[in-house]
This record gives structure tokens, sequence and C-alpha cells, in this order.
């Protein structure tokens, strides 16, 4: 379902400006990467609140995470959208949970609540132990082989087939229809998650932008080459910690790491050794090789081990990492979805203060 050709896409990953969006937390932030995850409540009106914020501050879209130790983010999607004005959501949901036309149903509805705020992020799922929680025991590559089935059900639906019937592996319909389409007719944005050679195909094939875990901008650009070939887009979730100087940086990084939950570790390291997902497998391989916790003079992996794929992190003064993360735009980087610890106060400062370098690189970019 990719928009543009490949000369052409990369063409505009490079003339375009980076979208940057932020991760939502499951609570109202914690403070500090070596921590526990926050389980056993909900702070409601502290996600309204930073999702509010985020709002002011411009940003472009909050990723609302699904995991079994997390709130489900359809609901909270559902009533964010009416406590916010312009700032998107991002849905993160797996194929498997819900049937293609409940889902779509569910997502036209939101499209109508939100004005169209809302994007999918569809991940197959990272952890057979997980997803035997919800009555799931496909292997890794069947997983996908269901998200594909899933996705042309999805885009027959947005494309305004009517009835639908489809008779696949995973999912058999029969002239399904939909009262409620998506409002004004389109879809949402797609971003499909993941390492393997068939997380890519499934982006090419039905998503519009491909979102894996962090590397360097040396290691990203051999892997991103061939989706933008063939079209697509290349997202990466990762950290940010940024301060007006470098020491200041490293000064609360440290700060960050002081005394770790070594049984979380512990607990994180087994999630890993039973995970199937070559994303989660992948961070923790280019942790494993890193000098002394740095994979580059900017980009710190000590915290992978406490918070896995998604927790490298950009470290700097601003200076340094906007013109760090601009270097993933030559790469073919399109789109970032940041975390940071607290994260509502790095949301904050990162928009504040790195996004408008981000912004003066880019300018400078087409000038020159």
């Amino acid at each position: 379902m990719a928009i543009l050709e490949g000369s052409s896409r990369q063409g505009a990953a490079v003339s375009e400006e980076l979208k940057v969006h932020w991760c939502s937390p499951l609570d109202s932030g914690q403070q500090k990467a070596t921590e526990k995850y926050r389980t056993g409540e909900l702070d409601f009106d502290g996600i309204v609140d930073f999702a509010q914020e985020a709002d002011r501050l411009g940003v472009d879209s909050l990723l609302m995470g699904i995991s079994y130790h997390m709130p489900d983010p359809l609901p909270m999607i559902g009533a964010l959208v009416r406590e916010t004005k312009n700032v998107k959501f991002i849905l993160a949901y797996r194929p498997g949970l819900l049937s293609p036309t409940l889902f779509a149903q569910v997502v036209n509805t939101v499209s109508w609540m939100s004005d169209g705020r809302i994007a999918l992020n569809l991940v197959a799922g990272i952890s057979p132990a997980e997803q035997a929680y919800y009555g799931d025991f496909l292997a890794h590559d069947a997983r996908y082989a269901r998200s594909n089935e899933f996705l042309d059900i999805l885009h027959r639906f947005w494309r305004g087939e009517t009835p639908v019937s489809f008779k696949g592996e995973h999912y058999t319909i029969e002239d399904a229809q939909l009262g409620l389409g998506y409002k004004g007719g389109g879809r949402p944005f797609i971003y499909i998650s993941g390492a393997s050679g068939v997380a890519q195909q499934t982006a090419v094939d039905h998503g519009d932008c491909w979102l894996r875990y962090g590397d360097t901008p040396e290691g990203i650009a051999p892997v991103a080459e061939s989706v933008l070939q063939r079209g697509g887009r290349v997202g990466i979730r990762m950290h940010v910690l940024a301060r007006e100087t470098r020491a200041e940086a490293l000064a609360d990084l440290a700060e960050m790491m002081r005394d770790p939950d070594e049984d979380h570790k512990e607990w994180v390291t087994n999630f890993v050794a039973a995970s199937d997902s070559e994303a989660v497998k992948n961070s923790f391989r280019l942790a494993d090789q890193a000098n002394g916790d740095w994979l580059s003079p900017v980009l710190y992996s000590g915290a992978v081990a406490y918070r896995g794929g998604p927790a490298l992190c950009v470290v700097g003064s601003y200076q340094e990492v906007a013109e760090y993360l601009h270097r993933y735009k030559a790469a073919g980087v399109s789109e970032f979805i940041f975390s940071g610890w607290p994260t509502r106060d790095e949301m904050r400062i990162f928009y504040t203060n790195v996004l408008p370098l981000i912004r003066e690189h880019e300018r400078a970019g087409r000038l020159g």
C-alpha cells in the first residue's frame, strides 16, 4: 500500500521534515530507567494531563502501547481524543485479539470521535508466553502471515469494498458490511513493527512505515535501503536525554542509572530469553557489542538491560542530540517515536530545545 516508488520516496525522506512522536506512559511517568514497571493501578488523570501538555507542545502523535502489564489502549484513546484538540494517537494493537471486521469498526468509530486523529501500530507479538495469555499459540512467521490477512481485510473495508468476503488460513468472513466508514473516506496511517524480513515485507505490502528499534545511523542505513527502494518509510522507536550541556546530560544519565533494580533486570533477561522477536533480540545483541555501554559517543545502550529494545538512548547537549538525530534522516529515517526518563520532563525539554535545532538543520540542508 506504499504511496511513492523507491527513488521518489528517498528524495521525499530527505526533503520533508522529520516527524517526531512521543510514547505515552502507562501511568503519569516513571522517573528512572532502572525502575520496575508500575502496574496494578491506572493514573488516568495523569495520562490526560500528559496528553494535554503534548497537545500544547505540538507533539505530532502519542503512541499508546500494548502489553499484558499495561492498560488496554483502545478505551484510553477513546477518552483522550475528547480531552485534546490536535495531537494524534497511534494505537498499538495485535492482530488476533479482535476480528478484522470488529477492529475496522472500532477504528472507524474513533476516526469520527477524533476527526481522524488515529494511526495504527500493528505488532505481530514479541513473546510466545504473552501471546499464550490471550489464547494465541502461533509461531513468529505464522503471526505475520495472520497479520497480512488481517491487513488485507482492513484495506478492503477502507477502499470501500462492500460486502467483503475473505477465506484464508487464519480468517474467514462472509459478506461483511460496515455502516460507518472511516471519516473522510480514507484510512489511518499504518506502522508495522519488527526487525525480521517478514516484518519488513508486511510493512511494504500493507503499511506506510516500517517501525523498528534503534541503532546507529550507520547501522540503520543498509536495512532501511531495501524498504525505501520498495516505496516504504522508516521509523525508529528509541529514547532521548538532552540537556543544555553534555556534562549536565551525563550527570543526569548517571543519576538515572544509580541504584538499579537488579531483580527487574533479571525479569527482563528472562523475558528476552523466551522471546521470539528478532527486534527484541537484535537490541540486546547491539547492547552486548557496545563499548562501555556506548554504541557511539552519543548513543547509550546501558538502559536496554532494564527496559528492552526501545531504551537505546541518544544522550548529549541540545545541539549534539539535534545533530545526531539529523544524521538519521540522511540514513533514510523519516519518523521517530521517543520516550524519556522522566518522560514528561524529557518531552518538554525535547520539543522546546531540541526540535527547533533539528528544524534549523533541515532548513540549512534544503538551502544548501
